[in-house]
């Protein structure tokens, strides 16, 4: 089944939030939303969610869940905040998320209540849930993170930051917790699904100068992508996932970020 999927782009971040709803009940989702954050003064701003909340309102939409793909380190979630407004929506994430915070929490001096105090549902890989009248599958996709969990949603595919567009690859795998092996099959998992499932990514800088795009399909992938396209097997693309990853730089808001979204967004 095709679903709506509405896009909004956070350029500070290079991310995707998405809302995606069932004509028929006019239940929605809300995927990776986020919040500006200044680290200099500490200051969050909703700014980056206006758009999204006016088209739940003009629409008429009742937001049911807000999904977390993993435990963001490029920008702030908004889940939490958006759980006070909207307290009958459900704030999922992957269970993943308990090791992370088993990482992140003392390096940080964090004194965290157990994960599903934090969250209201903990998602298992396979598990499904439903949108209205819309099929929703979970499947776990670790490799960037632990926690990493993509959305299969009717004909769309949430794919958090496992997959990129085509053009741009895949996601870095040297944050604590991430393997480059482990990637590479989660992503099989994936690009097994039929060529015509559409692909929305979480984030695109644009590679080569070109506009951002957020969407494209598993087929594009498959034939396309620079880092995992048919034919690349795991020790050659780990290869080149370590090669790139040494050579980037820490997220400018990763202590923050993770400190939050640990949390929830809190």
């Amino acid at each position: 089944m095709s679903v709506l999927v509405q896009s909004f782009f956070h350029r500070d971040s290079n991310t995707f939030s998405y809302l995606v709803s069932d004509p028929t009940s006019g239940e929605a989702a809300l995927i990776d939303p986020v919040l500006d954050y200044d680290p200099d003064t500490d200051a969050s701003s909703e700014a980056p969610l206006h758009a999204a909340l006016q088209a739940i309102e003009q629409q008429g939409l009742q937001l049911r869940w807000l999904l977390e793909t993993h435990a963001h380190a490029d920008h702030v979630s908004a889940g939490r905040r958006l759980k006070q407004r909207f307290p009958q929506a459900t704030l999922a994430i992957g269970e993943g998320i308990r090791a992370v915070q088993a990482t992140f929490a003392p390096r940080y001096g964090l004194q965290l209540p157990a994960a599903d105090e934090i969250f209201d549902h903990l998602f298992s890989d396979g598990e499904t849930f439903a949108l209205g009248e819309l099929h929703c599958q979970v499947i776990a996709v670790p490799g960037h993170t632990s926690d990493s969990i993509a959305y299969l949603i009717g004909d769309a595919l949430f794919t958090g930051d496992s997959l990129f567009m085509p053009d741009g690859g895949t996601a870095r795998c040297d944050f604590p917790g991430g393997d480059a092996a482990q990637l590479y099959r989660s992503i099989q998992r994936l690009l097994a699904l039929p060529d015509t499932t559409r692909v929305f990514v979480c984030h695109d800088y644009g590679p080569g100068g070109r506009d951002v795009a957020n969407e494209t399909t598993i087929g594009e992938q498959r034939a396309h992508n620079i880092h995992v396209h048919d034919g690349v097997a795991e020790a050659e693309f780990v290869s080149v996932r370590q090669a790139r990853d040494a050579t980037l730089e820490e997220p400018k808001l990763m202590q923050p970020a993770v400190k939050a979204n640990i949390q929830g967004g809190a």
